[in-house]
């Protein structure tokens, strides 16, 4: 399964809408394998769906790995005082 990009979101809602439709569509004129397949592919659009945003909630989450940045490490190593004589 291929991931989407989060910016064609919004196409693949449309999508999602165009094969309501089309189901509607294919229901009231009779054509049941027709509104089956679509059914199929309506499914396969709204587990897209979901997907996108299962992943944007999980990138959207941080975590602090407690790895220190440089500026912390430089600063506690410096001291103002200058070089010691031993």
């Amino acid at each position: 399964m291929l991931r989407i990009d989060p910016a064609q979101r919004d196409r693949l809602e449309e999508i999602r809408d165009n094969l309501q439709a089309r189901i509607t569509e294919a229901e009231r004129e009779g054509w049941a394998g027709e509104a089956e397949g679509l059914k199929v592919s309506l499914d396969a659009a709204n587990n897209k769906l979901a997907h996108a945003d299962l992943t944007e909630a999980r990138r959207a989450e941080h975590v602090h790995l407690g790895i220190p940045a440089y500026r912390d490490i430089a600063a506690a190593t410096l001291t103002p005082e200058g070089p010691r004589d031993h």
